[in-house]
């Protein structure tokens, strides 16, 4: 799964559960920031990814990445989320935790919104 693709699901799944606002992840395993900014709600997502200079947007159920061309499933289920990546043809899961995310795809990944 796109390291890139891993942090917008992580932000999109971190805000729509926590319910906080962030202009930013921090991804762990890249050491740095990446800019997002948008709207997530319990429902909908439409966000920017300044890294890769693409949205991710759609219904939470059925999101979208412009910058890969793919759909991504994601569901949420009170403090967890999981999915699949259409792109690479992943399963993933995971959960938040007020401001940190965890996140299973290809072996564990940490965020903080």
């Amino acid at each position: 799964m796109n390291p890139n693709v891993k942090a917008c699901v992580a932000y999109i799944a971190g805000i729509a559960i926590s319910g906080k606002s962030s202009s930013s992840v921090y991804d762990y395993s890249q050491g740095k920031h990446i800019g997002i900014s948008g709207s997530v709600s319990a429902t909908q997502a439409n966000v920017y990814d300044y890294d890769r200079g693409c949205h991710v947007q759609g219904h939470i159920g059925n999101l979208y990445d412009y910058g890969v061309g793919a759909h991504i499933q994601l569901k949420i289920n009170g403090t967890q989320f999981s999915g699949y990546d259409y792109d690479s043809g992943t399963h993933f899961s995971g959960n938040v935790s007020g401001s940190n995310i965890s996140m299973y795809a290809n072996g564990h990944s940490s965020y903080s919104i």
